[in-house]
């Protein structure tokens, strides 16, 4: 069977760049530590400082599952379009979520996501800063590429020792 994923070339590249840097929602898929199914969540995301981020409640369950487990994959799509959803293009992340600190990045989240205004500040809320150490482009149809940090435009944060959890934020 021949291998349906291309060599990533720059047109791909340029794709999962804008794919990131416009992206400002995203499915987040994380491992239940209580059953150790997948669950996956609706999120906000912005880069922050070269990283996508997200800003999330300490009691969600995909929080709460991110500070057992820091391990994820957060899927990020393009615009809505006219025709078919499944020829438009999405990227996913590999990644593991650390604790990134709120209040340096206070004014960049809300530059990217306003109306966090009427939340942000609670105290439950937390930062969290992804390393991704692989991703995934499904350009459209006939298009997928497998994507390094590097490729992404990223820092080669790579993936950490597994069972490592980020720190609980106090």
């Amino acid at each position: 069977m021949t291998d349906p994923i291309r060599p990533t070339d720059d047109t791909a590249r340029d794709l999962a760049r804008d794919l990131l840097a416009q992206g400002r929602h995203g499915a987040l898929g994380v491992i239940d530590p209580v059953g150790g199914a997948p669950v996956v969540s609706r999120v906000a995301v912005a880069m922050v400082a070269g990283a996508p981020t997200l800003l999330v409640s300490t009691l969600s369950q995909h929080a709460s599952a991110l500070l057992a487990d820091p391990r994820c994959s957060l899927l990020i799509a393009g615009p809505a379009g006219k025709g078919d959803p499944l020829t438009h293009p999405r990227l996913t992340l590999q990644a593991r979520a650390a604790p990134a600190d709120k209040a340096a990045h206070r004014a960049t989240w809300l530059h990217q996501h306003p109306k966090a205004l009427a939340y942000i500040d609670f105290a439950d809320f937390i930062l969290l800063r992804l390393a991704v150490s692989g991703g995934f482009l499904n350009g459209g149809f006939g298009r997928a590429f497998r994507l390094t940090p590097a490729d992404l435009g990223l820092p080669p944060d790579g993936p950490h020792p597994a069972g490592t959890a980020p720190p609980h934020p106090s």
